[in-house]
């Protein structure tokens, strides 16, 4: 796409999600970076009905850290994988206390350094947390939309967000992570996508090819 086109393709999809923004329940950093962990291979929607309990539990970033491991894998079981994620969460804590006394850090290095944060779930954390958007977290949604529009033909994560960071102007980003979301949710389906009623179906390459 020219200068033009991704300009329209944004604005497209601004028009047709004007209420696109992160749908995990949060209210400090330490909880965001919890819920991103929590939400692998998981809705959101489950997430947000877990983690009540679970930030009532844990107040503070240290009660993350000393909570029974078999405690918080009850609670957080519901989400799947919990033995896992109860391991990175606490050892996360552990981290955040020791290595940046306390404080959650905001930059994609130090994040990188925590346990149970990837490249994907830094850049949300970096945009949810503290509005910072240098990046695109590429999720089953962001890859699906961008291999079937043509935006990338990778399949690992990095290289696609790599390409699209070409494309997309820097201050479009914070919109694109949201808008990819909410378009995969709700128009562009991993297996039955509604290409009748896409509205960027004349920049998609997918719809060129199967649905004309």
């Amino acid at each position: 796409m020219n200068k033009k086109d991704v300009n329209n393709f944004v604005q497209i999809l601004k028009k047709a999600y004007p209420d696109a923004t992160c749908s995990l329940d949060f209210e400090n950093p330490f909880q965001m970076v919890v819920a991103v962990m929590l939400s692998a291979q998981c809705t959101d929607e489950r997430v947000n009905k877990t983690t009540p309990e679970l930030f009532e539990r844990c107040k503070t970033i240290k009660d993350f850290a000393d909570i029974d491991i078999s405690e918080l894998e009850n609670i957080i079981h519901p989400c799947g994988f919990y033995k896992n994620k109860a391991k990175n969460i606490k050892l996360c804590a552990k981290q955040v206390l020791e290595n940046f006394n306390g404080e959650v850090p905001h930059t994609m290095e130090e994040l990188l350094t925590l346990a149970g944060v990837g490249r994907k779930s830094a850049n949300v954390i970096l945009l949810e947390a503290f509005g910072i958007a240098n990046g695109i977290a590429v999720d089953t949604h962001a890859k699906r939309i961008s291999n079937r529009i043509g935006l990338s033909s990778q399949n690992e994560p990095e290289k696609i967000e790599q390409d699209l960071i070409k494309i997309f102007p820097k201050d479009s980003l914070k919109d694109i992570n949201h808008l990819f979301v909410w378009h995969g949710r709700k128009t562009c389906d991993s297996r039955k996508p509604k290409c009748d009623i896409c509205q960027v179906k004349d920049f998609c390459t997918y719809y060129k090819k199967k649905c004309k």
